[in-house]
């Protein structure tokens, strides 16, 4: 499989551009100074008062910090890794490649679309544009190559469509309750904070959900689509595990109140499914490996 320049490039400076965001998120933003602010809904919230995030809100802007640091140390890395494997023409880093790129696209959209406004704003785009072509390119020469193959029945199917689907189903049900309440209630959702919407509710809700719904459903019918749209699905649910470990951790020393079920709970749940993704992912990309060998 020849390697195409574009991607090669794109995906360079997705690693360079990101890694430069996330190296001045984690290295150069000092600890919180918490600021009271009183929102536009009345309710009275800290902000992160110091920094680079000084205009976020105390929880995001402290757990910014564990995503920042999961992107420098995790992501980075493995988008380089994935860049040096497919320009050997390997199938299995054609698919990491989709994987890494689609994690980028992810975080950098929330970024961009989500965080307060702050230096580097440009930045967050620039990485979100290059990721997003990049990413678009990749997948669609992916389903190409993999569309080749007579028979995928080798690949992992049946652990894959039920991860999908329990995977899509826990999404709707922890983002989609809150909303769901806030509505009935007249009330804005908890952690709204400072912030005019759930930027992550509706990337998750409008995006994400779907994607694991139709991917599983494209598996069971055999479609190539389908195992790679799984790629990045099971990369990004691998990155958050750590991601929101780290952030939990950074929120709790910056002062955010939590029980002890609010910090046990979301990363138990993440936990669990980032060790099951890695498992079917490194599966996959094994079988693809075997396969095309």
């Amino acid at each position: 499989m020849k390697a195409s320049w574009i991607v090669v490039l794109l995906a360079t400076m997705t690693a360079l551009l990101g890694g430069i965001a996330a190296g001045i998120g984690f290295f150069r933003n000092r600890a919180p100074d918490p600021k009271p602010f009183t929102t536009t809904r009345g309710d009275t919230i800290d902000l992160y008062g110091r920094g680079l995030y000084r205009f976020d809100s105390l929880f995001f802007g402290a757990g910014y910090k564990g995503q920042d640091a999961v992107v420098l140390f995790l992501g980075v890395p493995l988008l380089i890794v994935a860049i040096l494997i497919y320009q050997r023409g390997l199938i299995a880093g054609h698919l990491l490649l989709v994987g890494v790129l689609g994690y980028f696209v992810y975080i950098y959209a929330s970024m961009a679309f989500g965080a307060a406004y702050n230096p580097l704003f440009l930045l967050y785009t620039a990485v979100l544009g290059v990721s997003l072509f990049g990413f678009i390119i990749v997948f669609n020469s992916a389903i190409i190559k993999l569309s080749a193959f007579d028979d995928l029945g080798s690949f992992p199917g049946r652990g894959l469509v039920i991860f999908m689907f329990v995977s899509g189903a826990i999404t709707l049900f922890v983002w989609g309750a809150p909303l769901i309440e806030a509505l009935v209630s007249g009330s804005a959702p908890a952690r709204m904070d400072n912030y005019t919407t759930m930027v992550t509710y509706a990337i998750d809700l409008a995006i994400i959900t779907p994607a694991t719904f139709i991917c599983g459903f494209m598996i069971l019918r055999g479609n190539a689509a389908g195992y790679v749209m799984a790629i990045p699905l099971l990369t990004l649910i691998i990155l958050l595990a750590p991601q929101i470990i780290l952030s939990t951790i950074f929120q709790n020393r910056a002062g955010v109140p939590f029980s002890i079920g609010e910090m046990i709970g979301p990363v138990a749940g993440f936990v669990i499914l980032g060790s099951l993704g890695l498992w079917l992912l490194v599966r996959l990309l094994r079988s693809v490996s075997l396969f095309t060998s």
